[in-house]
């Protein structure tokens, strides 16, 4: 049994067993690389889910690491401390929203926003207590709270895991028509909309162009909150700073989380204005972690980032050289090539009873780490830090990979 055999094993035998991993094991990341406990060095074509968007490692957010971590790490928000207020100031302003409510994971951001919706609803739009509702949309991934796979349309995600939340309504994804038809039935009572920009556990999936201006103008229409799950889409994934940037639409809540920490520690947030964030008082919502000191200094060295190296420009003009790259192999597994920036998928049909697992086994062995979803659609998302000639590096092994089952 070599190395990565034994830590297999291990996770294995005392482990979970919640996930499938590609088998390989991690030791050592830098950049848009990976390599594994034997030393081979790998191209990370995943980025943790768009947690890594600045790249592994990246010095200045592990120096705000380090340097915090031998100051003070955690005050809980029991008492002030002087790590939060600057952070708050500096992702509102960023982003241009009055406040920040600052959580640890995806999931704990999405609750939040959830729970602020709902609130907003009751106190400010005059929802009957206990009767609000909030539109979502089927094929969607949110995280895996029991309110969350409420509103999954995924039987892996919510099957056995009832009795659910209720107040949901689920309505076909990129379908303004579907969201037209709730509003004008039950609009009095839909407190909010929420929805990914791009699906990316479905499958870096679409919407039509003017789709999400269209749902944004619907919300205003019946006054209800327009709230993006940004935390797989934001932070410069898809070429802009936000998804919805790409429509000019500013969300009435934004839910962030993955990269706002570039992958150092679990740092989310939820943005939106005073109307909707002071609906919430002293005592009734937190996190003994939210915006604790380590999460105010890596996130704000994370955003700097950003900024700073360009990122969004850097993954607009990257994601067309992939997509127009990929839209030139001639293989027969090759279903669809589509995505935005630097979050693209290719759509594999089976050939010879070989399917994307086996490309992305194929592609490991040859040096880059992809991962299905769905069976039959591959993600590749590296980080945005990769450089041109990297990235057309990286494409050569993929297309080898895929044709070498020709």
């Amino acid at each position: 049994m070599n190395r990565s055999e034994e830590f297999m094993e291990l996770e294995h035998r005392y482990g979970a067993h919640n996930y499938h991993p590609l088998p390989v094991v991690l030791a050592k990341g830098e950049g848009a690389f990976v390599w594994d406990v034997e030393g081979k060095k790998y191209f990370d074509f995943l980025s943790a889910y768009s947690a890594v968007n600045q790249g592994h490692c990246h010095p200045k957010i592990v120096k705000a690491l380090c340097d915090q971590a031998q100051t003070l790490t955690l005050t809980s928000r029991a008492f002030y401390n002087d790590c939060l207020g600057p952070y708050e100031k500096y992702i509102t302003e960023y982003f241009g929203y009055d406040k920040v409510l600052p959580m640890n994971t995806g999931a704990e951001a999405d609750e939040t926003a959830l729970k602020l919706t709902r609130r907003w609803g009751y106190k400010v739009k005059g929802i009957p207590e206990n009767e609000a509702i909030i539109i979502c949309c089927e094929g969607n991934f949110h995280g895996r709270t029991i309110t969350i796979i409420s509103m999954s349309t995924d039987p892996d995600s919510y099957g056995q895991f009832g009795p659910f939340t209720p107040g949901f309504v689920k309505i076909p994804y990129n379908d303004t028509k579907a969201l037209q038809e709730v509003l004008e039935k039950h609009g009095d009572k839909v407190a909010g909309f929420l929805l990914e920009p791009i699906q990316g556990e479905a499958g870096v999936f679409l919407p039509d162009e003017g789709y999400l201006k269209t749902c944004y103008d619907l919300c205003k229409k019946h006054n209800v909150l327009f709230i993006a799950d940004e935390v797989q889409t934001g932070l410069a994934r898809t070429g802009k700073l936000l998804a919805c940037d790409h429509e000019g639409v500013r969300p009435d809540i934004v839910i962030l989380g993955k990269a706002l920490s570039g992958g150092v520690i679990p740092v989310s947030a939820v943005l939106a204005d005073d109307e909707i964030m002071l609906t919430i008082g002293p005592g009734e919502h937190g996190s003994t972690f939210g915006g604790f000191c380590l999460a105010g200094k890596v996130a704000v060295a994370a955003l700097e980032v950003i900024k700073e190296e360009n990122l969004a420009e850097k993954s607009e003009y990257l994601g067309k050289i992939f997509r127009e790259e990929m839209g030139k192999v001639k293989s027969e597994m090759i279903e669809l090539v589509r995505g935005k920036g630097l979050l693209n998928a290719v759509v594999i049909r089976p050939k010879n009873g070989k399917q994307a697992w086996d490309v992305c086994m194929k592609m490991r062995d040859m040096g880059l780490l992809a991962k299905p979803t769905h069976g039959h659609i591959i993600r590749f998302a590296p980080p945005l830090v990769i450089t041109e000639q990297e990235l057309r590096q990286a494409i050569e092994i993929i297309k080898e990979a895929i044709l070498s089952f020709e």
